[in-house]
């Protein structure tokens, strides 16, 4: 993973030495300070660089079309500042953390092959100071694995990124958001990677490797130890790959702990549909079907570099959903590890499979609350489009979750899980069916159905399917271009963070 260095100055900008000076543009006049022609033109520089203000006093901003709207990047040249050149970044009508966090992120987005860069944003609070520096750290994120030798890449790791802060924020003040930004890059490392190389094995080493200077322990079930410990359903899902599965358990418990937070994450790493097979043209873009192991994963792995003082549990189910002759066939009946058995009407409605059987276990350790992650329902993406994560579980613990996520500005909503769905998940010849076969009507909240039967009684419980949210599609906008996004992983580390202060 490639990762730019972070920093903070309180230098004034306009005396900078870097190849672009970032300044923030906002729609309307300024009282404040801006040259004349701003409100003409309806833009007007943000007031956190007096000296910059100064040095472009004069400029027409109508002119060279600038109306400081998100996302909208003009650059100039250096004129009257030490800088190289001058960017000026739109930061909307909105105010506050995540405007600039948006406002950081997308301007070194748009800048991949500059070395040197320095954020003169509205930061006057450590609080604003930390949301420029993860945006940035955010923004910067590329990924080249797949790219051949040669091909022109952009800068990313050598760039050199400062924010122009108070003198009194800390000199750390950069750690927490690198650490952040580094989990979401690990999720999007992980998805982004061809499932040619990514199967069930690769996971487990990546999460072994992540462990090995951290206080963190993992452990490998393997196909023989599922069997004997009776996870029926992800061995079910993986019995048609050549690839086996994999359950990995990684734990981060720090003694003085008192709270526990279990992480279940979703983790296919290819899903054709198994035997009820994909159409060709649906199947393209499954490698992401197992973002929701990496995002527990990551958040994990956040919650050690960060020291936090509470217990995290994530377990990975991993499988790769095949047809073969080996192959989980529609009508098979699966027994879970927590014993419920499951009529398999649907091989396509593989997630909720492996995710009972990591609930399950979870339940066992009786922790103060379960977080599920999933690509789960394509009923998602109809109910709530592509930028918005649905929420479903215990009435408390959906709450906190919700709040938590708003806090680091990752859109989610709430829904419902109506008593009248466990009728269509009525089996004749087992406990439950995993899907209702040509009754597409709450899809997303079927799901949530199945999930809730394999948590345990009394205890809290949420579930996040991310089928949307989990990759942009479009074309960038704030720190995100195309490919993974790593949405939800900073909400849970964020929640981590909210158990600890409990």
């Amino acid at each position: 993973m490639v990762r730019p260095t972070l920093s903070t100055t309180s230098s004034a900008p306009e005396t900078t030495t870097v190849d672009v000076l970032v300044v923030g543009v906002r729609p309307g006049s300024s009282t404040d300070a801006a040259p004349s022609g701003d409100t003409a033109a309806g833009a007007s520089l943000a007031p956190s660089a007096a000296g910059v203000v100064e040095a472009l006093a004069g400029l027409d901003l109508a002119a060279i079309g600038v109306t400081g709207a998100k996302d909208q990047l003009v650059r100039l040249p250096g004129t009257g500042v030490a800088a190289s050149s001058i960017a000026l970044i739109g930061l909307g009508s909105a105010t506050g953390v995540a405007a600039i966090r948006a406002a950081a992120g997308s301007a070194v987005r748009q800048l991949p092959q500059v070395a040197s860069i320095t954020l003169a944003l509205p930061t006057d609070s450590a609080e604003l100071v930390d949301a420029a520096l993860e945006g940035a750290a955010l923004g910067a994120y590329a990924f080249t694995r797949h790219k051949g030798a040669g091909t022109t890449t952009p800068t990313r790791g050598d760039q050199r990124i400062e924010v122009v802060a108070p003198a009194d924020v800390a000199a750390d003040a950069a750690v927490r958001p690198a650490i952040v930004a580094d989990a979401a890059s690990l999720v999007r490392d992980l998805v982004n990677t061809a499932a040619g190389d990514l199967g069930p094995q690769d996971v487990a080493d990546v999460a072994t490797g992540l462990a090995a200077d951290l206080p963190l322990t993992v452990e490998v079930l393997d196909e023989q130890a599922l069997e004997e410990q009776g996870f029926g359903g992800i061995l079910g899902v993986g019995r048609g790959s050549a690839r086996p599965p994999r359950l990995v358990v990684v734990r981060y418990a720090p003694e003085s702990a008192t709270k526990h937070l279990a992480l279940v994450g979703k983790g296919i790493t290819f899903d054709s549909g198994g035997l009820s097979l994909k159409p060709a043209a649906s199947m393209l873009g499954m490698k992401t079907d197992m973002t929701g192991a990496a995002t527990v994963l990551a958040a994990t792995v956040a919650a050690a570099r960060l020291g936090l003082d509470v217990r995290v549990t994530a377990w990975l189910a991993l499988a790769e959903n095949m047809p073969s002759g080996t192959a989980t066939r529609p009508g098979d009946v699966l027994t879970l590890k927590n014993g419920k058995t499951v009529e398999v009407t649907n091989t396509d409605a593989e997630g909720r499979l492996v995710l009972g059987d990591g609930m399950a276990a979870a339940s066992l350790e009786t922790p103060d609350a379960i977080v599920d992650v999933a690509t789960l329902t394509g009923a998602q993406v109809v109910a709530l489009g592509d930028r918005t994560t649905g929420l479903m579980g215990s009435d408390d613990l959906v709450a906190k979750v919700r709040a938590v996520a708003e806090g680091v500005s990752e859109p989610i909503w709430p829904m419902p899980l109506p008593e009248e769905l466990d009728a269509r998940l009525a089996s004749d010849v087992a406990d439950m069916v995993n899907a209702t076969v040509g009754n597409p009507a709450g899809g997303m909240l079927l799901a949530g159905k199945f999930l809730e039967r394999f948590v345990g009684e009394g205890t809290p419980w949420a579930h996040l399917d991310i089928a949307g949210p989990s990759e942009h599609k479009g074309g960038g906008y704030g720190w995100l271009g195309k490919g993974a996004t790593g949405v939800m992983v900073r909400t849970l580390i964020a929640l981590a963070e909210d158990l600890q202060s409990e």
